[in-house]
Parts: structure tokens; sequence; C-alpha cells
């Protein structure tokens, strides 16, 4: 039987038995609990913001490999600021300001997952998510 990849999108630090989790393992005779203590280990540093994370399973062992990519460049972005969530009200109501250092160091650690190989682009593209969610970039 060929390996399946199981990709869920769980919060950081805080994995459990229950959906999405649960639902998507129950049926291949997997340790959950072993399972979300893995997952929540990996994604400790992102502690309350969305992760996205593949399961990789080989059926006929049971044996499964778990990847634990980067959050979402708005969730980054967020933490960076202190906020919960973006202003309803980009351009006209912000949430915080956020260090041009911060946004390259987010376009950096974003690279592999953007469209591009271009620092300058990646920066550009991490500066409009930030308009666009009513935070202020400040040089």
């Amino acid at each position: 039987m060929a390996r399946r990849v199981i990709k869920v999108l769980v919060v950081g630090g805080r994995a459990n038995p229950g959906p999405p989790l649960g639902p998507a393992l129950g049926g291949l005779g997997l340790d959950l609990g072993r399972i979300v203590k893995e997952i929540n280990e990996k994604t400790k540093e992102y502690e309350g913001m969305k992760v996205p994370v593949e399961i990789e399973v080989d059926p006929s062992t049971r044996e499964y490999e778990v990847r634990v990519g980067l959050p979402p460049t708005s969730m980054l972005l967020l933490r960076e600021v202190g906020a919960e969530k973006g202003s309803g009200e980009a351009g006209k109501s912000y949430v915080g300001d956020v260090e041009m250092e911060s946004v390259v160091e987010i376009a950096k650690m974003k690279m592999p997952d953007l469209n591009t190989q271009d620092l300058d682009a990646a920066v550009r593209m991490v500066e409009g998510t930030a308009r666009s969610m009513g935070i202020k970039v400040v040089e």
C-alpha cells in the first residue's frame, strides 16, 4: 500500500486527538497520543498560531513522519505586533507597527513558500500582507 500524506492545520503547541487530527488519522491504527505529543513538541515555538502540519504514514508498517511548516505570513506579522487579528479597515485604522527589519526576517523565513527567489520581491509581498491587515511598516 502506498504512503499516505495527511495535511492538517493545528494551533501551535495545542494539538489534541480531536478534529482535525482524530478523524484524519483514526482509521490508520496509529498511536494518536504519541503523534499529538510530537506535533505539540515541534510546534511549541508557534504557540497559539495556526501551523500547517503534514503527517506521512505508511499504513502497512504504521510508521509515520511529522513535518511542520511555517505559519502563514499574516500570523507571523500578528505575533510581531502583538495583535490578535488584523484591522477590519486596513488603511484607515491600524493594529500596530512592524519594523522593516522584522519584515525582512519574515520574508527570509517564508522564501521557500513564496513564488520568488528575489528577497526584494519577498519583502514587498510581506509588506503588502501587512498593509492589507492594517499593520504599518516603519523604517
